[in-house]
């Protein structure tokens, strides 16, 4: 439900207008140097504040409250809070009983029985995903030299990204977007047939990220046009290189060597002040809708560093699997 991982376990909580969100990792091997600025730069590409992001600016500086001693984890679970400094609730008390179209906000209704958090979307905010880039920045660091890099390729269907965020503010409206993500240095042999094949996993993670709706490997739902001499990937090495990378560097569910390659779907941001149609759950009757409040016009402009963390995670969690890392690290040349 709220944790994601075997080995490498992170577990998220809080709501969006709560008074604070946090992750406890768990797993994370004893010895690595960890200090709370290297948590700021990525912290900070998550954070609101470019054109076409939300008003809402939280300080988003992260309180370790344990599993850290001397500038070094101590093998034991690291908790991370960030207070909700900037919440305001007072667009949402209108919202109670008229459920934001796109929004989580009915089905939360019908799941919890009315009791859910509906400030700012709750548990289902984009909020908590301060969370997932925290418990990121750590499993970047366990997994080097594996670098995971996420660009935002592609916004409303436009490489102009800019000038479609600002055609989209002036029709009161919103977008999504393609976010690709790409990780080098992976080893052979990560990943398991079945039911934790790396995409499965990779996957799952991803899935978890609010607004996400799709996802492909490689040359992905492209594929499907090729024939299968075009699609194959001619192996040029017995270490896996192969001379395309139709397959995205997996398998059979495990990673080949090779560069892993996959595209997220962003969808519209749902809350959008253009006028829309619900149903007030308390008479039944319809009426119309138009939501106030802070939000991002286009969320994906911060999924990247988000998607970064997530797949940082899944490889950490089957590395360790795998035994790639030892579980005491002793200086940072024996990491890996």
């Amino acid at each position: 439900m709220n944790t994601f991982g075997k080995l490498f376990r992170v577990s998220i909580f809080g709501e969006s207008h709560g008074t604070s969100v946090g992750v406890l990792v768990d797993g994370c091997p004893a010895g690595l140097p960890l200090a709370v600025e290297e948590f700021l730069p990525d912290l900070e590409r998550r954070r609101s504040g470019k054109r076409g992001t939300t008003a809402r600016k939280e300080d988003d500086r992260p309180s370790i409250l344990s599993g850290v001693f001397n500038g070094k984890t101590t093998g034991a679970a690291i908790a991370i809070v960030f207070e909700n400094g900037d919440a305001d609730s007072t667009a949402y008390d209108e919202l109670r009983k008229t459920p934001r179209p796109g929004q989580a906000d009915l089905v939360a209704f019908h799941k919890y029985g009315g009791f859910n958090d509906y400030r700012g979307g709750g548990i289902f905010s984009g909020r908590l995903t301060v969370c997932l880039v925290a418990a990121g920045i750590i499993a970047k660091k366990i997994i080097r030299p594996v670098f995971v890099e996420a660009t935002l390729v592609e916004a409303g269907g436009s490489v102009e990204v800019q000038h479609a965020i600002e055609a989209a503010m002036a029709r009161k409206d919103s977008l999504g977007g393609t976010v690709e993500c790409r990780a080098r240095h992976i080893p052979v042999g990560l990943g398991e047939p079945l039911f934790d094949s790396a995409e499965s996993l990779f996957s799952h993670i991803v899935f978890s990220i609010p607004g996400i709706k799709g996802i492909e490997f490689g040359a992905g739902f492209a594929g499907t046009k090729m024939a299968g001499s075009e699609f194959n990937d001619e192996i040029l090495s017995v270490n896996g290189l192969t001379l395309t990378n139709n397959a995205g560097g997996i398998n059979g569910g495990i990673t080949n060597g090779n560069e892993l390659v996959f595209r997220a779907a962003v969808r519209p941001t749902a809350s959008i002040p253009k006028s829309q149609m619900t149903v007030d759950t308390e008479t039944g009757n319809r009426c119309e809708l138009s939501i106030g409040g802070r939000h991002d016009v286009c969320f994906a402009l911060r999924v990247p560093v988000i998607i970064e963390a997530a797949t940082a995670i899944v490889i950490a969690d089957m590395m360790l699997m795998e035994q790639r890392i030892p579980r005491t690290i002793k200086g940072e040349g024996e990491w890996i």
